[in-house]
């Protein structure tokens, strides 16, 4: 059995029942395929398979320690994250059409801030559609729309998949990040230096980690990176398809995309020999994603570089890459957060200390702002972008 991390809380009952029931179902698939599976196929199965993966099952997964969420992303924090965000959603949609799609809109809140964010603009979406494949998620966005913004529920409407064409403005928050990596670790031997894929396999019936030699398009990406000596990392190919696949479809508009990461050089840095997955639990972060499969969200930064590459090679411009911090000022949170216009009612009399104590995680360097990133590819839509008027790093890419 994997050891337990340290300072993690114990599972209860259920939680370790569901997880052994997902444990049986990864197993038996590593036993249909061989013996092996890719850390790729491992991550997929352990947060989306259905009814039993982390994001497809029933455990409480956004919120804070009270809450008996496993994290807080930038939407939970305060309406205020919204309130930047929609004056660069506006821009893009008075540049191409009324549209707006949230791919994996976690508990529905950016939905619920953004729509009357928006209506305070005076540009309100005719429609709102959010891309959720999770039943167990769509349900609670519903019922936190369903509370926080009612009056624009007739807007919303759940995707099961992408559109064939659209126009508008896509927003990912938090969302490449989850899409499942592959592992890789690049030997250290001069004379015959080597690529390998570290996936899973059983040992005992337990769930171990089992390398084979990387090949295909995963050793060619692997390669490209230049990785000199004794390391490890991941390589997430699932993000560029899906990037590019945007793309295609995209007629006019914009890609926002927010997410923890670095530009390449930055990522693949002998700093980070080790790599970078983590996986979360209880607000508790720890490095054993075979503890308990289906009950920690695994993660991976992201490269944005091969954002970049990837939306650029299908056609799309780079308009804008910075920090997170710099965004949401360069969007005018801070006029915001001065006066008091969040887009949305309830917090009309919110404690002061408290929303700036909300807006100082969002852009203080020790918390989000410098270690999450926004990135902007788009088609047909004038420059600059508001949000990257002032410290664009596109060069950083």
């Amino acid at each position: 059995m994997i050891q337990q991390p340290a300072d993690l809380p114990e599972p209860s009952p259920d939680a370790r029942a569901a997880s052994a029931a997902l444990s049986r179902m990864i197993a038996a698939e590593i036993d249909a395929r061989g013996g092996w599976i890719s850390f790729a196929r491992y991550m997929e199965l352990a947060l989306y398979a259905p009814g039993l993966g982390y994001y497809s099952g029933g455990s409480h997964k956004f919120g804070g320690q009270h809450s008996g969420g496993d994290f807080l992303t930038a939407p939970e924090l305060t309406p205020l994250f919204a309130g930047a965000l929609a004056r660069q959603v506006a821009q893009v949609l008075a540049a191409s059409s009324p549209q707006v799609i949230e791919a994996g809109a976690g508990s529905g809140r950016l939905a619920a801030d953004l729509l009357p964010a928006l209506a305070a603009l005076d540009c309100l979406p005719g429609r709102y559609r959010i891309l959720e494949l999770s039943g167990e998620l769509r349900a609670r966005q519903q019922a936190t729309l369903a509370e926080r913004a009612p009056a624009f529920a007739d807007r919303v409407e759940w995707l099961d998949e992408l559109p064939q064409r659209f126009s508008g403005c896509l927003v990912g928050n938090e969302l490449l990040d989850a899409m499942p990596t592959h592992a890789l670790r690049w030997s250290d031997d001069d004379e015959t230096p080597a690529v390998f894929e570290r996936g899973v396999g059983l040992e005992g019936g337990l769930l171990v980690t089992a390398e084979r030699p990387a090949a295909g398009a995963l050793l060619a990406a692997a390669q490209a990176l230049g990785v000199q000596g004794a390391y490890r990392s991941e390589i997430n190919l699932a993000a560029r398809s899906w990037v590019s696949e945007l793309a295609r479809r995209l007629e006019k508009g914009a890609l926002l995309l927010i997410d923890y990461g670095l530009p390449r050089h930055e990522l693949y840095h002998a700093l980070r020999e080790g790599g970078t997955l983590r996986c979360h639990y209880r607000h508790r972060v720890h490095d054993e994603p075979f503890w308990f499969p289906g009950l920690s969200d695994i993660t991976s930064h992201v490269d944005f570089t091969a954002v970049a590459e990837a939306g650029f090679d299908a056609g799309l411009d780079v308009m804008g890459f910075t920090s997170q911090a710099n965004f949401l000022l360069n969007c005018g949170i801070g006029d915001l957060l001065q006066d008091g216009k969040v887009g949305v009612g309830d917090t009309a009399g919110a404690d002061d200390l408290r929303a700036r104590g909300a807006v100082n995680v969002l852009i203080s360097p020790n918390e989000m702002g410098e270690l999450f990133k926004v990135i902007a590819l788009g088609r047909g839509v004038p420059g600059p972008l508001l949000g990257f008027a002032r410290a664009d790093r596109v060069h950083a890419l």
